[in-house]
């Protein structure tokens, strides 16, 4: 079931383009967007960050949906969420598609 930051991260890209808007935090993604669960002290591993630091960018990957925590054993283990990324991509093609519209009227009433 998905958690309620997930549901609103999916409705609104915006969360999802903050967080994603910090060098750290896309780093952290690139580490977990193949799939495997990492746990902090992995995730940590070879950044100039403590555990600690990178639990708070996480928290704020977790709350616009963009990862998920499970508790395994004594750790929290951090898992990559794909739709909030998608849906963020998605609203960017169509912010795309329409300035390439506006941007073809434009060069049509320019040029007549």
């Amino acid at each position: 079931m998905s958690s309620p930051s997930a549901v609103r991260a999916l409705k609104n890209p915006a969360p999802v383009f903050a967080a994603l808007g910090d060098a750290t935090r896309l780093k952290l993604v690139g580490r977990l967007v193949d799939g495997q669960p990492r746990s902090i002290a992995q995730l940590a591993d070879g950044l100039d960050l403590t555990r600690q630091g990178v639990t708070k960018h996480l928290r704020v990957l977790e709350r616009a949906g963009i990862v998920r925590a499970k508790w395994v054993g004594r750790e929290s283990q951090f898992s990559y969420v794909r739709e909030p990324v998608d849906r963020a991509r998605s609203y960017l093609e169509t912010v795309s598609a329409q300035w390439d519209d506006a941007l073809a009227r434009l060069k049509v009433f320019v040029e007549s």
